[in-house]
């Protein structure tokens, strides 16, 4: 039968660096604009653990999305080598005898 391979590109060096790149600069820009805002000290550190737990919650939401994903992925590729199995399995020419 065919055995398609999968389509998953690999991550290249330039997407990497700039993904790193955009969210250094985005979290630098957000953590000074905390810093300097004029407001008392209390508002700060609310804006300050706000900001952390949506980093950190946008960490945990790609870890899951991707999971999910090879997941998905895994359980395409065994129920395509279940149905190869098993039209490989089969003959349409063979007599059963009863």
């Amino acid at each position: 039968m065919t055995s398609s391979a999968p389509t998953h590109t690999p991550t290249t060096a330039a997407f990497y660096v700039q993904a790193v790149l955009s969210f250094g600069l985005s979290l630098t820009a957000v953590t000074i604009g905390v810093v300097f805002l004029p407001v008392d000290g209390w508002v700060r550190a609310f804006l300050g653990i706000a900001m952390l737990y949506t980093v950190t919650s946008a960490f945990t939401l790609a870890k899951v999305l991707r999971d999910r994903q090879e997941d998905a992925y895994i359980h395409s590729r065994v129920d395509r080598a279940r149905l190869d199995k098993l039209l490989t399995d089969h003959d349409p020419f063979k007599i059963d005898a009863a």
